[in-house]
């Protein structure tokens, strides 16, 4: 991919725990808040080969590989950038742009990856997420497409996010960070794709830091101070208003 830097939109809360802990989030993919997103109901399943089509029960076939769709979405952790950071919706979805931008050297983040991300096969590459309306569903046996397909396809709704994913399947518990309470009652179920999952990151991944129009002065100090103590040498630009456009502009803090 031709961008050399991707980008993570967070809130305030969620910009100072990344820069502090040095950490990117990986989620399940059964849980962003798109009811489509990794969707195994994004491949047309219906046309079986001729010679499986007298399996019994009826459907078993077609059946058999919505489900292996269904767990591989299952057992894959997936993180979601952006390859612009001057996007007016994705600043508005953060806090109404009192949030910040990271802007990731996206090498640096891959590698960083390859050594810490414990699991079964951390990110080999940023991919980019495909927009397309759901009528142009791929024949499962016919197009053969692959299973990181259903992991990139979104639907035409979204485009606006520019939005690149790095792809982790199967990663071991022993890499993730619970979002559960300190006390739980033992007996307690949890559900594993509610864990998320954070590599934690060298400093030179983070290559800028970008502040919103909105961010309350004291906090944009805050932002500032742990990004310098993270890597000296980041970039941090102030997000202002484009006098003659409804556009954003990043100016740098010197």
């Amino acid at each position: 991919m031709a961008t050399d830097i991707l980008y993570k939109y967070l809130d305030f809360d969620g910009g100072m725990a990344m820069l502090k802990n040095r950490t990117l989030q990986f989620t399940n993919a059964t849980k962003f808040n798109d009811p489509f997103d990794c969707h195994p109901a994004l491949f047309d399943y219906s046309n079986v080969p001729p010679n499986k089509r007298n399996l019994n029960p009826a459907g078993f076939f077609s059946k058999m590989k919505y489900n292996d769709m269904k767990n591989y979405r299952e057992q894959t952790w997936i993180c979601c950038l952006s390859k612009v950071c001057d996007s007016l919706l994705m600043w508005a979805y953060y806090n109404n742009h009192k949030g910040i931008c990271i802007g990731l050297n996206i090498e640096a983040v891959l590698r960083s990856c390859q050594d810490r991300f414990i699991g079964y096969s951390a990110p080999q590459e940023a991919e980019e997420v495909i927009y397309r309306d759901i009528n142009d569903k791929p024949d499962y046996f016919r197009d053969r497409p692959s299973p990181s397909e259903m992991l990139l396809t979104k639907a035409k709704d979204w485009e606006h996010e520019q939005e690149v994913r790095l792809i982790a399947d199967h990663p071991l518990w022993a890499n993730a960070m619970r979002d559960v309470p300190r006390e739980f009652d033992e007996e307690e179920t949890i559900d594993g794709k509610e864990i998320r999952h954070y590599p934690r990151l060298t400093a030179d991944c983070f290559e800028s830091v970008y502040l919103g129009v909105n961010m309350l002065q004291r906090k944009r100090e805050q932002i500032i101070e742990i990004a310098k103590k993270l890597n000296p040498n980041i970039n941090i630009y102030q997000i202002t208003l484009d006098p003659n456009a409804f556009k954003l502009k990043p100016e740098l803090v010197e």
